[in-house]
C-alpha cells in the first residue's frame, strides 16, 4: 500500500521499468491486471505502453506517388493540366478545371 501525504504527483516510469512491466505482461499465462497490480500501475497504462511499443515508429501518412509517363501514350497525347488515374478496373482523366467535389465524388464511387 502506498500512502501519499501532501500534494499528489504523477509518477514517472523509466524506459527500463516500462520494459520490465511489459515483459512480465507478455509472459505466457500472465494476466495484465495482476502484473499491473504488482507493479502499482494502472491496467490501462500497461495497455497503452503495449500499444505504443507495437506501433510503428513513424505515424501513418500519405503514400508516396511516382508520376511517370506510360510507354503506350506519347507526350503529345497528354493534355497539359490533366491527371490520369489508373485503377485495376478503370482509367479516369481529371481536367485542371474540374471541381474538387466532383473529383472526390468520382474517386469515392470508384472505391466502393
Amino acid at each position: 500500500m502506498t500512502l501519499i501525504t501532501g500534494i499528489e504527483r504523477r509518477r514517472r516510469w523509466s524506459l527500463e521499468e516500462r520494459a520490465e512491466i511489459l515483459a512480465a505482461a507478455d509472459e505466457p499465462g500472465a494476466v495484465v491486471a495482476e502484473v499491473a497490480r504488482r507493479s502499482d500501475v494502472c491496467t490501462s497504462l500497461v495497455y497503452k505502453w503495449r500499444r505504443e511499443a507495437r506501433s510503428p515508429a513513424t505515424p501513418p501518412g500519405f503514400a508516396s506517388v511516382v508520376a511517370e509517363q506510360p510507354a503506350s501514350m506519347p507526350a503529345a497525347g497528354l493534355d497539359a493540366g490533366v491527371i490520369l488515374v489508373e485503377l485495376k478496373d478503370a482509367r479516369i482523366r481529371i481536367g485542371a478545371n474540374a471541381q474538387s467535389a466532383m473529383i472526390a465524388a468520382t474517386l469515392k464511387a470508384l472505391r466502393s
